[in-house]
């Protein structure tokens, strides 16, 4: 299960179209293996070619090349055969690795700036693809260039069309849709063994590797981000990841997790009681919760708002008292990254959103939060993550079946 090449090649043609004209470019980001965990590139790069360890690489978009097979260029780092004894042989540029790519055009990258350049004569339109930074950090990659190309040719506009990408990454496409499912599929048989593993005197570290390990045995790539397994307290801090602590009778197991598959993550939060029991404290906040997710879940369609999604679980919560609790918003989009960029305006048929509310009492050692991830449809949405146990009576039977 994969993407094809061919749709990598669709999603540049329609970058290409819908930047009637304007000059563009996408850059992998640089980078080196490092010695924990894998280099990945920049996710824009990645959904427009797929291409995973070819830092300093870069698409360049140029609609006026007189030369259509110069139109959308890829352009790869020179070989370094020296170097490439430490990270690993890279293919030369000729027909076997254009047919890989699905580029009809692949060059050297240390030819970009003068093509970039003489693309910029021309058009006079260069477009931002990349996210713009916030100040004062360092210029997006693409901004940087185009403002040192405006200042040696006159008359060039920079145009933002930083939505350009966020939209069309925002729908999935069927074989997307097809690797979150098999993504998030992973993750439920994770929590599955996870409850197996929760017990009074065990370590949120033992419930994290049950998870972990399930993730990797059924073909993930391994977790989508950090997981986050916080007993009593600790569930209280939304990003927690030291996963370390004894469970204790009587607590609260805030578990957030996903498993990554072909590059697309998951992003499921359950709230598991310790000894398989809801106390009456905890039953009344997580049925609280679990009212409010139900309530935003019940909101999602196509032309909604996030705003509208995040009021109506907050509504439910607030007329119970406990608006101070909610600290966060209800949820973000989903896909090659966990916080996929939102563009601008209501949600969209064919995106994936997670449904998160949460309420976190510090001075009661009790965090409760659940996240389901939810397809977006013209008049309504499907829960994909609905085979992990949700309600109370489905979380203790579980606990029951497997204790």
């Amino acid at each position: 299960m994969k993407i094809e090449v061919e749709e990598f090649r669709q999603r540049r043609d329609a970058v290409m179209t819908k930047l009637d004209g304007a000059v563009a470019v996408v850059f992998a980001g640089e980078g080196s293996p490092p010695l924990l965990g894998k280099w990945r590139p920049e996710s824009n790069f990645l959904y427009l070619t797929g291409l995973e360890s070819e830092a300093g690489a870069a698409v360049l978009f140029d609609p006026s090349a007189e030369n259509p097979r110069n139109r959308c260029v890829l352009y790869l780092r020179p070989l370094n055969p020296e170097r490439e004894r430490w990270d690993g042989f890279r293919d030369p540029i000729g027909s076997a690795l254009k047919a890989a790519t699905g580029f009809q055009t692949v060059t050297r990258s240390d030819s970009l700036p003068g093509a970039l350049t003489q693309a910029a004569r021309r058009s006079k339109r260069l477009a931002c693809l990349h996210p713009f930074s916030t100040f004062p950090a360092a210029l997006s990659p693409d901004l940087d260039h185009f403002k040192k190309i405006a200042e040696r040719i006159p008359g060039v506009q920079i145009e933002d069309r930083t939505d350009l990408l966020l939209t069309l990454r925002a729908v999935k496409s069927t074989a997307e849709l097809g690797l979150m499912r098999k993504a998030i599929g992973i993750t439920a048989l994770g929590f599955a063994n996870a409850i197996k593993s929760i017990r009074p005197g065990a370590t949120e570290n033992e419930v994290a590797q049950a998870l972990e390990n399930t993730y990797r045995q059924e073909g993930a790539q391994g977790v989508a981000y950090n997981s986050i397994v916080g007993s009593g307290f600790n569930g209280t801090v939304l990003h927690y990841v030291d996963n370390q602590a004894e469970l204790k009778d009587g607590d609260l197991l805030v578990i957030d997790s996903g498993a990554s598959f072909g590059n697309y993550a998951a992003d499921i939060t359950r709230t598991f009681p310790v000894n398989g029991r809801f106390g009456p404290e905890q039953r009344e906040i997580y049925e609280l919760v679990l009212k409010a997710e139900m309530a935003a879940i019940q909101t999602v369609h196509a032309g909604a708002t996030m705003a509208e999604i995040d009021e109506a679980a907050r509504q439910v919560i607030e007329k119970a008292g406990h608006g101070d609790a909610f600290i966060h918003s209800i949820g973000h989009p989903l896909g090659i990254q966990v916080h996929e960029g939102k563009p601008d305006g209501p949600i969209l048929e064919g995106m994936i959103v997670t449904i998160e509310p949460g309420l976190y009492f510090p001075d009661r050692k009790m965090g409760v939060r659940i996240e389901d991830d939810v397809l977006v449809l013209k008049d309504g949405c499907e829960v994909l993550s609905k085979e992990v146990p949700k309600t109370v009576a489905e979380v203790e039977a579980a606990f029951r079946d497997c204790h």
